[in-house]
């Protein structure tokens, strides 16, 4: 890296820690994000995490040990989300490369559901998106207003909508389940805050919205947003066939349901104790389906809270707070 580079990430990372403390004194939990969007710190079970692949002699995209934070060291995601401030700057100190930072979703006071509206041309095979336009649709359909809300730009062209949720509804995350080019940050998931620095460039409040406070989210959007309700006739999905029945569920799925059938699926395997052994297959099968590697964990982070929060032995909430 040369010199002119190294000042450049320098700024932009001391810019973050300071939206970022800003962000946490509004009582927005957060964590600092990588150039590329990630979180900046890497698990600390990493390694035991690869050995474990390397001993199964298996391949491809695994699961990290079950931890969120337990264990007391950052490098958890967004289970690392905090308002502390001294604990905001300690994880920033562990991150000198982090040039944004992540606002948790999902977490009180706020309860934050972040609306990404994707805007996309169509190039290079891929259709275009217009999220902004889709959403205006299912607003009409299902005659709701969307009100003033603290709004981020995307570098992309996008936009992120800031709403709040009621404290008795786990909203989970999901990909293109609403419409094409809307996607949903609920529990276990984040929203990029404004002003952090991507290789695309910097992600910004728009006009008028930076004194503005998240608004609630409109009362006929909530149950659209809400877990789906399991399907009526899902096949054979109990502990009695090893969770067969839910591997295939997953598989099938046609574009449009992945999300809500992975989601289903890996409930059923946090209420039937059944996660340890069953996310991994879940995780291949999501991945055959055409589900990428990030939306499968954000999914298995939202059915976490659900069914913790049902209190269900299966599952485990941490404290401290990716996806």
């Amino acid at each position: 890296m040369t010199a002119s580079a190294r000042q450049t990430t320098a700024l932009a990372h001391a810019l973050a820690v300071a939206h970022a403390l800003s962000a946490a004194e509004r009582g927005l939990p957060v964590i600092p994000l990588s150039r590329t969007k990630l979180p900046a710190l890497r698990s600390p079970h990493r390694a035991a995490r690869d050995a474990k692949s390397a001993e199964s002699g298996e391949g491809g995209e695994r699961l990290p040990v079950p931890c969120r934070g337990e264990c007391g060291l950052p490098g958890h995601g967004v289970y690392d989300a905090t308002t502390d401030p001294a604990a905001v700057r300690a994880l920033f100190a562990a991150a000198p490369w982090a040039t944004g930072y992540g606002i948790a979703c999902g977490r009180p006071p706020h309860r934050l559901i972040g609306v990404d509206l994707d805007v996309r041309a169509e190039a290079d095979g891929a259709a275009a998106l217009d999220g902004v336009a889709a959403l205006d649709a299912l607003a009409r359909h299902h005659r709701f207003t969307v009100p003033p809300t603290v709004t981020v730009l995307t570098p992309g062209g996008g936009r992120h909508l800031w709403l709040t949720g009621p404290p008795d509804t786990v909203i989970p995350n999901s990909a293109s389940r609403l419409a094409p080019g809307v996607d949903i940050r609920g529990a276990g998931g984040y929203l990029v805050g404004p002003g952090s620095v991507t290789p695309r460039g910097t992600y910004r409040l728009a006009p008028g919205t930076a004194d503005l406070s998240p608004a609630p989210c409109p009362a006929a959007l909530l149950p659209l947003l809400a877990p789906p309700d399991p399907p009526r006739d899902p096949g054979p999905a109990g502990p009695s066939d090893g969770g067969q029945g839910l591997i295939r569920f997953v598989e099938a799925a046609p574009r449009g349901q992945r999300n809500t059938r992975l989601f289903w699926a890996a409930c059923r395997a946090y209420e039937t104790g059944l996660a340890p052994t069953l996310l991994p297959r879940l995780t291949e099968a999501a991945l055959s389906a055409g589900l990428p590697a990030p939306e499968i964990r954000a999914t298995f982070a939202s059915a976490a809270t659900v069914t913790a929060r049902s209190g269900f032995p299966g599952t485990r909430q941490s404290g401290a707070g990716p996806v």
